[in-house]
């Protein structure tokens, strides 16, 4: 399963497609997102009752769109045990497409982002087919490859649910030519559970096993643990932390040695997440102002491109493009 060939450049992905400047997990986001400069759209996907693959972050909607404020929904407010969590709202596997279709997306932390609030009620709820769609129309707008770069969210749950992901999904590639070793665009699939990258795997497609700083995950960072994620994965998505640490006092510190030693198993490396407010920055990064602010995120950029990553999920596009653009000139 290595994948040994390394990419020319670091890959930008658009994490939720631009979320730094619209609701996230909308089409707008989307392609903001490969418009300023990203590589890829990344996605989320969960599945409503009739069996469709959406994008949401989560099964749980009350936070991302307006259905705590329709009354005709009123009823289907609930409670579910999710990835050993108990969240109570609204989940996206009650719903039937046509009746997700007439939510419409709304800011998940208005707090921090208040600008993007101004664009509540603008946007559905993408499905699988139309973000495909989208990044073939963005390839050929914008002259260069956007691919696509989906996450089975929370996989044994929706099996559990009777509502398994791989198979929609794989039906999805296959039908729009993306699966395979020459895909129309490019492809990545991710998960945090090993089991859904391995049902995956029949695609052809790279497979990336995303990492939380956390147990189970973390005994995958040495030798033996990076040699088993090899044998089902191409890449690895750590969790930032994990690639360069955090000083107790919140500042950024030094490499951890994780991209060498996941080089050396054959892994690409693309951790998670960037965020240009202060609000997310490490504390020497911050700038005087609100949480809101930008602080100087170039400077965690340099850092992890240092450090030798493949590419790095962001929620802003344009600033990891501009950020790239400086590290090669200064290569």
């Amino acid at each position: 399963m290595r994948r040994n060939k390394r990419q020319p450049d670091t890959l930008i992905v658009s994490h939720r497609g631009a979320p730094g400047h619209r609701p996230e997990h909308t089409l707008a986001s989307y392609r903001l997102g490969a418009r300023h400069g990203g590589d890829f759209i990344e996605t989320d996907l969960v599945a409503t009752a009739d069996g469709v693959l959406v994008a949401r972050h989560e099964p749980e909607i009350g936070g991302t769109t307006d259905v705590a404020d329709r009354p005709e929904f009123a009823d289907r407010r609930t409670t579910r045990t999710v990835d050993g969590a108990e969240h109570t709202g609204w989940f996206v596997q009650d719903f039937s497409l046509a009746e997700l279709k007439t939510l419409r997306a709304t800011e998940r932390i208005p707090g921090v982002r208040p600008e993007n609030a101004s664009y509540d009620g603008e946007f559905a709820v993408p499905t699988l087919e139309e973000i495909i769609a989208l990044a073939k129309e963005l390839t050929a707008e914008l002259g260069r490859p956007i691919g696509i770069y989906p996450e089975t969210k929370s996989p044994a749950y929706h099996e559990a649910a009777g509502l398994e992901l791989e198979p929609p999904l794989g039906e999805a590639l296959r039908a729009h030519g993306l699966a395979g070793p020459e895909p129309e665009v490019p492809v990545f699939l991710q998960s945090f559970e090993s089991g859904s990258l391995k049902k995956l795997a029949e695609l052809e497609v790279p497979l990336v096993f995303l990492m939380e700083d956390a147990e189970p995950w973390r005994a995958y960072t040495d030798e033996a643990g990076l040699a088993e994620a090899a044998s089902f994965a191409h890449a690895i998505g750590p969790e930032k932390n994990m690639v360069v640490a955090r000083e107790e006092d919140g500042s950024l510190g030094e490499p951890t040695g994780l991209v060498e030693a996941a080089h050396e198993a054959g892994l690409l490396v693309h951790p998670y997440t960037f965020r240009s407010e202060n609000h997310f920055l490490p504390a020497d990064l911050r700038s005087e102002g609100s949480e809101r602010d930008y602080g100087s995120f170039a400077a965690e950029y340099a850092a992890f491109f240092a450090a030798g990553v493949d590419g790095v999920f962001t929620d802003f596009s344009r600033h990891a493009f501009l950020a790239r653009e400086i590290h090669a000139d200064q290569g």
